[in-house]
């Protein structure tokens, strides 16, 4: 046994350029199928020392494809992020209103019913959620790739029904088969992206997802508000057709990156796995083949003579991390998500005018973009745990103030009552917003890091499944609670959000751990040594073990 090795000191340590270079000894028995682990072992433990001495500029050098191939199939989010603030942007949509909404004597304006405001907004969801459960036994069988390359096509094909659609219920139906590809690429694409980085890029590639569900958002913000002031069928039916630009440039891309070299080591195919990692990185800084070995050796953790089905994430330790995956995804509707996903609808029931809800909804967008890209920073820096909780924290405060805010008694028409208007809205863009610089990034994070090497397709679909089934009830409270033939609330609703915000809070504090600067196999040991969560930051793990 090698002297003890504390396993946060890697993560703890100033992010510069390691001096030391990579070994370049080729060892035979890395790619040797038959090889036995004790065979492969020092070459494991050379290629995970090398990756915990690496510093975040120094990892980006020597995987420059990692990252630009992290980055591709970050960008499968934003289809489903521009068609769900579509949806959402719609329902305030002058034209879209007039085609398809009902007159309201009480605002003296068209709106959309709350039955069928709810429905459109859940019809996506509805399909995702078919789509995460396919995304499982689908990529586990076919890979990242293939898998991705499917759901593209799929979605090129059904977007026609979205466009061409001339009622509710057929956009409805629209928006439900666009759902499926959604699911495919939301369970996908954190696990894909968390498994091509080394452990100091972890953090900064998956949190893209965060950040290309905001760029979804700002391009439907610019869009729509591009188009609020035309009363013409095309003021929506462009928004729409705009979908068509990303899936056949995303597919050429998609079918040019290379598999998840950790899948393929899965399926024993090792050779491939070796060239994978030489076209994630630089060859010529590499020994592709000990960072194999390092794959098998927590491969080998995690070896089963059957293959993974969904009744295997609730047993033993492996329940523990679905629940923690399931948890962190549910938890996005409940603390203030929804919010920032209906933010230009939450603007006017907040009495602001149609043409400054757009405004202030594109704003919002940008705003996220940015935050998300600090919270790459905070995140590396700081970890996973401390900027969750935080973030969670000051969300669930704002949500309350929110909902005193609105509960002032003003006069309609009055300054006080453009002034509560305006401090409901401020504080719904800060909300949105914060929720972008704390909670949602880091949850991605979690998402990539915390399932089973083995299991992970089959958790991140389970873990999204848990976040549509949640979202769907959500949508229809949040619907009714802001419509004016609803519940009628506006800012209210904050006190219902900061509720369920600091249940989350007070449950993540018991129960999730600081993963920053673990390795995939610390991860693994970390969980079956059944360690609490607020003690992963103290524990000493040795280099040499293997359970």
């Amino acid at each position: 046994m090698s002297d003890p090795v504390d396993s946060k000191s890697y993560g703890d340590a100033p992010e510069v350029e390691a001096t030391e270079g990579v070994s370049q000894v080729d060892n035979t028995y890395d790619l040797d199928e038959k090889a036995k682990i004790s065979d492969y072992k020092a070459d494991a433990v050379e290629a995970e020392n090398a990756e915990h001495k690496m510093g975040v500029l120094e990892a980006v050098r020597e995987y420059p494809m990692a990252s630009f191939w992290a980055f591709v199939m970050s960008f499968t989010i934003v289809m489903e992020s521009y068609d769900v603030f579509l949806i959402g942007n719609f329902v305030a949509l002058p034209a879209f209103r007039e085609k398809y909404g009902i007159f309201d004597t009480v605002t003296n304006s068209y709106v959309i019913e709350t039955k069928w405001q709810s429905a459109l907004q859940v019809s996506g969801q509805l399909g995702a959620l078919i789509g995460v459960f396919l995304a499982g036994p689908l990529t586990s069988r076919i890979g990242y790739r293939w898998a991705t390359l499917t759901g593209l096509m799929l979605l090129n094909i059904f977007i026609f029904a979205f466009y061409f659609a001339e009622s509710l219920p057929v956009i409805f139906v629209a928006q439900l088969l666009e759902g499926v590809p959604w699911g495919i690429f939301i369970a996908n694409a954190p696990a894909y992206c968390s498994e091509i980085v080394p452990i100091k890029l972890r953090a900064p590639a998956t949190q893209m997802l965060q950040m290309f569900w905001a760029i979804g958002s700002i391009i439907v913000g610019a869009v729509t508000y591009r188009y609020n002031g035309i009363n013409h069928p095309s003021a929506y039916k462009i928004p729409i057709a705009l979908q068509w630009m990303f899936p056949t440039p995303l597919a050429i891309l998609i079918f040019c990156a290379p598999e998840s070299p950790w899948w393929l080591v899965r399926k024993g195919r090792l050779q491939e796995a070796a060239n994978s990692v030489g076209r994630l990185g630089r060859r010529s800084k590499l020994n592709t083949n000990e960072t194999v070995a390092m794959m098998r050796r927590v491969v080998e953790l995690e070896t089963s003579t059957k293959e993974p089905t969904h009744l295997e994430l609730f047993k033993g330790t492996d329940l523990y991390r679905t629940l923690i995956v399931c948890g962190v995804y549910l938890a996005q509707n409940l603390t203030g998500n929804l919010i920032a996903n209906q933010a230009v609808y939450f603007f006017e029931q907040a009495g602001v005018s149609t043409n400054t809800a757009f405004a202030l909804g594109l704003i919002t967008s940008a705003l996220q973009m940015i935050f998300v890209m600090l919270s790459w920073i905070l995140t590396t820096y700081l970890g996973r745990r401390t900027i969750y909780l935080w973030g969670s924290g000051f969300n669930t405060l704002l949500l309350v103030a929110l909902g005193v805010a609105a509960s002032i008694p003003v006069t309609k028409g009055t300054a006080a009552a453009t002034a509560a208007s305006l401090a409901q809205a401020s504080l719904g863009l800060i909300i949105s917003v914060l929720f972008t610089l704390g909670p949602a990034p880091a949850s991605w994070v979690i998402i990539g890091e915390t399932s089973a090497i083995r299991l992970r397709p089959l958790t991140t679909g389970i873990g999204r499944a848990s976040y549509y089934i949640v979202e769907i009830p959500c949508i229809f409270l949040g619907s009714y609670m802001l419509n004016p033939t609803g519940g009628n609330l506006g800012g209210k609703c904050g006190y219902v959000w900061g509720g369920t915000g600091l249940l989350c809070l007070i449950t993540a504090y018991f129960y999730l751990p600081e993963m920053k600067g673990l390795s995939y196999r610390e991860i693994d040991i970390m969980f079956k040594r059944r360690i609490p969560a607020r003690k992963w930051k103290e524990t000493v793990l040795d280099i040499e073990d293997d359970e």
